[in-house]
């Protein structure tokens, strides 16, 4: 799955990369280079916040390899986070100083924020009030406590070009990270917004957008609110209406052609709500959406497909779904469709005709004593027709064959279910059980056979020969009988231990025992085993 995913991070193909990885990460969820070549993908996804997340996943997992902090150092830059990600950065350095992807990244870092600050670099520490700021935030005022950083503290707030000499220091990098946070949080960013005048370029599209389209965006929403209680209501017409109406407004949100494409399905017109997620999916990507929505999309998208009974379609975009993001009730549509996919699959290729045929090839491989080949012929056969139980008894009768007893065994059971007045099936079950000198249950198999035809004579003989093995050697029939988990348990039992005895000193004690059909059960098997009889 990771090379899969590998190839197609090579050509381009990022959906399909995210998915192998996210399947590999599944079979493997604690390999830190999975986590790393998916943060990498969330990136060229532009993804960056789910990226992060992986980077961090990776640093967690091994803490000591560099491109972890690459990773995360990248997500933060692209996150416009770069205090954070020079932070990250130095942190790599520290493990590895010679890397130079590192060093590199650092250097970018510091001239990004030399730019922002009109050639200077950013400092926090030009406020007047940040030694007190220090000193009030839990997290970085115990550091005031050392003497030597309380002096570099006044130092760099006297002269502020001593900070570039000293971010190698871990206090000062996470003292400058906290304040920077601290700036932004502040509704006025001073010395923030005075980079941003220095650099008329610095986001003036999201700026113009607030403004301009708030009025809108209000107006559409309200429409959205509007179609929510006629759709809750189920006045679909009604819905279809207010939601056409947000999308005339505001035509690059997808959640309003999203739940109209909801609005559709509840009308049972699939192939048009298939039309309008498509569309949705297409807003949602040329305007950045969240991927949540996306995935959500692909989930209707496949939902209509399966309503529709084109199951490969409904698999197709459930898995588009997945890929975009991973929730367990899509996880679990997906699963329970794989499986009606594979029962249609088997379904299909039942042809009780050609099942004949392949049979009919079984049985002349047989003949020749090609065994392999016959068995070849009786699978395909069983595929073609699962629920004929003489081709089952034949496959049974080439593995007897071969010695592959448990799966003739299995064979024999599976024909007995299908048909449990089919004769040969317990004789190929007794001569079986029979071959692994297990005689109890051969003789077990034989009288379930004469039970059916008292005068099988397949199933006396074989019983006879039982009878006959179980006296041969007495030594050999206790040591077989002894092995026996169930012989062992039944001579454990205090109660049938003192029937025994009583049989042994009044014979006639046994009529009154056997008509306990629990008691009766036990003797019968301690007399196919050999270990006692009746005289």
């Amino acid at each position: 799955m990771k090379d899969r995913g590998n190839k197609c991070m090579e050509s381009g193909e990022l959906h399909e990369a995210h998915f192998h990885y996210t399947k590999a990460l599944e079979l493997d969820p604690v390999n830190h280079v999975l986590y790393s070549n998916r943060s990498a993908t969330f990136i060229k996804m532009e993804k960056y916040n789910e990226a992060l997340e992986d980077a961090e996943k990776v640093i967690e997992l091994k803490p000591d390899w560099p491109k972890g902090y690459s990773r995360k150092g990248a997500a933060l830059v692209l996150l416009k986070k770069l205090p954070q990600a020079l932070e990250t950065y130095l942190e790599g350095l520290h493990i590895d100083p010679a890397n130079q992807q590192l060093k590199e990244s650092v250097a970018d870092v510091r001239r990004k924020l030399m730019e922002q600050g009109g050639g200077k670099m950013l400092n926090p520490f030009h406020n007047h009030n940040c030694i007190e700021q220090i000193k009030a935030n839990p997290r970085i005022s115990k550091y005031m406590e050392e003497p030597d950083f309380a002096v570099l503290m006044e130092e760099i707030v006297k002269h502020p070009r001593l900070l570039l000499e000293h971010l190698t220091d871990k206090r000062v990098m996470e003292t400058m990270t906290v304040l920077m946070e601290l700036e932004d949080s502040d509704d006025d960013e001073p010395w923030l917004s005075a980079a941003y005048k220095k650099n008329p370029t610095a986001k003036p599209k999201e700026e113009k957008m607030e403004v301009d389209k708030a009025p809108k965006e209000s107006k559409a929403f309200k429409e959205k609110e509007a179609g929510n209680a006629a759709y809750k209501k189920k006045d679909f017409q009604t819905a279809l209406q207010h939601y056409g109406k947000a999308i005339e407004i505001d035509p690059k949100e997808m959640t309003f052609l999203s739940n109209k494409a909801a609005v559709y399905f509840e009308m049972q017109d699939y192939k048009q709500c298939i039309a309008t997620c498509e569309k949705a999916v297409e807003v949602g990507r040329e305007n950045r959406a969240d991927f949540k929505l996306i995935a959500k999309a692909f989930t209707r998208i496949g939902n209509a497909y399966k309503a529709l009974k084109d199951f490969g379609k409904a698999k197709t975009f459930y898995e588009k779904s997945l890929s975009e993001h991973r929730t367990p009730d899509t996880k679990e549509l997906l699963s329970k469709l794989e499986k009606v996919i594979k029962e249609q699959e088997r379904l299909s290729y039942i042809d009780p005709a050609k099942a004949e045929v392949e049979k009919g090839k079984g049985n002349e491989f047989f003949r020749k004593g090609d065994y392999p080949s016959a068995i070849k012929h009786y699978s395909e056969a069983i595929r073609r027709n699962p629920e004929e139980a003489k081709i089952y008894s034949n496959r049974a009768a080439c593995y007897t064959k071969l010695a592959e007893f448990s799966l003739g065994l299995k064979d024999c059971d599976e024909c007995i279910r299908l048909q449990p007045d089919f004769i040969k099936g317990y004789i190929r079950k007794g001569k079986i059980h029979q071959g692994l000198k297990q005689f109890a249950k051969a003789q077990d198999s034989y009288q379930k056979a004469l039970d059916i035809d008292a005068n099988c004579q397949d199933a006396l003989d074989g019983f006879r020969e039982c009878m006959m093995a179980v006296h041969t050697d007495p030594e050999e029939v206790r040591k077989r009988a002894m092995a026996d988990p169930e012989v062992q348990q039944i001579l454990k039992d205090p109660a049938m231990r003192m029937i025994l005895e009583q049989m042994q000193t009044d014979p006639r004690a046994l009529q009154d025992h056997l008509k306990n059909p629990d008691v009766a059960s036990k003797i019968q098997k301690l007399l196919q085993s050999g270990l006692i009889s009746i005289r």
